[in-house]
């Protein structure tokens, strides 16, 4: 149905699983008999937050933050807009913000500094997706599920012009769409 669009499947449904898996084993492991605050970044994050949440033993409690630095084109503006902030306060709690990919870092840093300011116990971040070669502020993220090539990507959450989202896996979208 979307053969025109995309080039290939880059991290299957099954992949995905497993490493979704992983990663709330890992973080469960971390904040063993502590309450933990996911915050899912809108829209790209829902997908991978949902599936990550539903892996994590103990306390759970969540929230959603809406920042964007992209207009409706493939380019960083690199100015940091906030579209929604979080319901509650998050001072003395751990947080972990949960995005679909890091990519040139600019809107994830401006997220954890604003976070930060806000006194939580942790802050740590947990991306389905990085693509280091694409920074522009360095920038590490604490749990990552792939490392991948500078590539555009949808699926699983992520989009292109807020399409593709719905599909069950990573694709990398064919550069005649975007005209890349």
């Amino acid at each position: 149905m979307y053969d025109n669009e995309i080039k290939r499947v880059l991290v299957s449904k099954e992949q995905i699983a497993r490493r979704v898996k992983e990663l709330g084993e890992q973080i469960s492991r971390d904040y063993e008999g502590e309450s933990i605050t996911f915050v899912c970044t809108l829209r790209g994050g829902c997908v991978f937050f949902a599936d990550l949440i539903r892996e994590i033993s103990g306390d759970v409690e969540i929230d959603f933050i809406a920042v964007s630095s992209y207009g409706a084109g493939t380019k960083t503006s690199g100015e940091v807009k906030m579209v929604k902030d979080l319901s509650s306060p998050i001072k003395g709690k751990n947080i972990i913000v949960v995005e679909d990919i890091i990519d040139t870092g600019v809107t994830l840093s401006y997220l954890k500094r604003l976070l930060a300011s806000r006194e939580p116990k942790s802050l740590k971040i947990c991306s389905l997706l990085d693509k280091p070669s694409r920074r522009k502020l360095e920038f590490e993220g604490d749990y990552i599920g792939f490392v991948i090539e500078n590539e555009y990507v949808v699926g699983y959450g992520l989009d292109y012009n807020q399409k593709l989202r719905h599909l069950p896996e990573v694709c990398v979208l064919a550069p005649e769409v975007y005209g890349g």
